[in-house]
C-alpha cells in the first residue's frame, strides 16, 4: 500500500473559453464545516472507460470537476476513483490536478488499487482535498478478496469556525458487488474509530442502495453512532438519470446537518454530494434560527 502526501500553492479555477463564470455558492446560516464527496470515476466523465481517453480530453475534464468543486467552495473534499500517475487515465496524478486547479492547499491520496503490472501501473484510490491542515492523515486498503480495489483515507481537521473542536473525516469507497463484502469492509471502518471520542463525518461512494441501509448501514449507526441526513437525500447514480442513492455523508451525534444539497453536475458516473455541518446545539449557542435541510440542483454550464 503507497501513500501520497501533498500540498499546493491556492490558485484560481481555470475557466475555457466563453464558458460563463460558475454561479457562487449559497451562504452558510451558521459558521460550520461545509463538505463534499464525488466520485470522480478517473476523470473519464461519461465515457466507458478512462482508458479509452487521450490525455487533453482527461484534463478537461478535471478542469471541469475543479470548476465546481470552486464553485461549491467546500473546507473538505472526499473523492473516490481517484488517480495518482496512471497508465490507463493519462500518466499524471489527477488529485494534484484538482489540488492545484480549485484552490486546495492540502491533500492527501491513499493507493488501494493492488494491480502492478510495470509501465502499466495502475494508481488508484481515495483520497481527501482541504482548505485545513489535514492531521494525521491515514490510508487503509480493505483488501478482502484478489479484486478488492476499494478502502478510506482520514484525516483530522480542526475549524476555527467549529470553535477550535477537532473533527475526523473520511473519504470511503465500498465494494459495487457483493452485500457481504462491503459489511466486512465496514467492519474494518468501525475497528478503526470506535471510540476515538472526535466528532466524525464518512464521506463517499458506498455502492449501497436504500434497501440495503438495514443490513450495512445498522452497523455504522450501532457501532459508531453515524447517521444520514434526515430528509433531503435524493438518487446519486447514474448521473445522466439517478435512480439510487449511492453516495452518502455520514456524521456523529455531536454534528448536525445545516445543509444538503446533492449536485446536478454531471461531472462523472456519479453526482456530488454536498453538506454544511455544525456542532450539535451550535445555533441555539449563536442565537441563528435553525433552517431545514433542502436539496438545490443545479446544472453544470
Amino acid at each position: 500500500m503507497a501513500i501520497t502526501i501533498f500540498g499546493r500553492a491556492a490558485r484560481g479555477t481555470r475557466r475555457r473559453r466563453g464558458e460563463a463564470e460558475p454561479a457562487p455558492a449559497p451562504a452558510m446560516a451558521a459558521p460550520g464545516l461545509r463538505v463534499l464527496t464525488l466520485n470522480v470515476a478517473h476523470a473519464r466523465r461519461q465515457a466507458q472507460h478512462q482508458a479509452l481517453l487521450k490525455e487533453p480530453t482527461l484534463r478537461r475534464n478535471l478542469e471541469a470537476i475543479a470548476a465546481v468543486l470552486g464553485r461549491e467552495r467546500s473546507d473538505v473534499v472526499a473523492l473516490q476513483e481517484a488517480d495518482g500517475p496512471s497508465a490507463w487515465s493519462g500518466g499524471f496524478d489527477h488529485v494534484e490536478t484538482l489540488a492545484r486547479l480549485a484552490g486546495f492547499d492540502h491533500t492527501f491520496r491513499g493507493e488501494h488499487n493492488p494491480f502492478s503490472l510495470g509501465r502499466l501501473d495502475l494508481s488508484s484510490g481515495t483520497a481527501l482535498l482541504s482548505k485545513l491542515p489535514l492531521e494525521a492523515p491515514r490510508s487503509h486498503a480493505f483488501q478482502q478478496n484478489w479484486r478488492d480495489t476499494k478502502g478510506f483515507v482520514a484525516a483530522t481537521v480542526t475549524p476555527d469556525a467549529l470553535g477550535g473542536t477537532a473533527v475526523d473525516v473520511v473519504s470511503i469507497h465500498l465494494d459495487f458487488l457483493a452485500e457481504r463484502v462491503r459489511r466486512r469492509q465496514i467492519e474494518q471502518l468501525v475497528d478503526r474509530f470506535a471510540g476515538s471520542g472526535r466528532p466524525l463525518a464518512v464521506l463517499g461512494d458506498f455502492n449501497c442502495e436504500l434497501g440495503e441501509r438495514r443490513r450495512s448501514f445498522d452497523l455504522l449507526a450501532h457501532e459508531l453512532r453515524l447517521r444520514p441526513v434526515e430528509r433531503g437525500g435524493s438518487p446519486t447514480f447514474p448521473a445522466w438519470r439517478p435512480l439510487v442513492r449511492l453516495d452518502w455523508i455520514l456524521v456523529s451525534p455531536e454534528l448536525e446537518f445545516v445543509r444538503y444539497r446533492t449536485l446536478e453536475d454531471r461531472l462523472s458516473d456519479h453526482l456530488g454530494v454536498v453538506a454544511e455541518l455544525r456542532l450539535r446545539g451550535a445555533a441555539a449557542a449563536t442565537g441563528e434560527d435553525d433552517e431545514p435541510t433542502r436539496v438545490v440542483r443545479r446544472r453544470a454550464h
